[in-house]
């Protein structure tokens, strides 16, 4: 119990500290206020928890603390449901429906097509 907790927490530092310099980064090119730093990260974790699970299947990894640090703790951290909700709304709230709706229908659509290339590639590479 205590190494998976070990794991998770050191997976959520390296997943929450990447997540803000992603989403820092890349909101510097963002367009009539969509918040494209986020839903950069939160595209790229769809795409690497996608990669990671398939792995871990593929390759029959029984790692149960590098799995934990992989999805839960980094993908977990690296991720942010409540952040993106609270963009939505902000923008619902600013009269921006169409970028809000734009924002949602986009990171969803794009976040299942991002975990579904990341399980692709890993079927294809390895």
């Amino acid at each position: 119990m205590f190494q998976s907790i070990i794991a998770i927490g050191l997976g959520s530092c390296c997943g929450g500290v990447l997540r803000w310099l992603l989403s820092q980064f890349f909101q510097r090119f963002s367009f009539y206020h969509y918040p494209l730093g986020t839903f950069v990260v939160n595209i790229l974790g769809c795409f690497c928890i996608g990669m990671f699970y398939a792995l871990f299947e593929k390759y029959n990894i029984g790692n149960q603390s590098l799995k934990l640090f992989l999805t839960v703790g980094f993908c977990g951290s690296f991720t942010t449901f409540s952040t993106f909700i609270n963009e939505n709304v902000s923008l619902l709230q600013n009269d921006q429906i169409s970028i809000s709706l734009l924002y949602l229908l986009a990171s969803l659509v794009f976040g299942a097509c991002a975990l579904m290339l990341g399980t692709i590639v890993v079927k294809a590479i390895a």
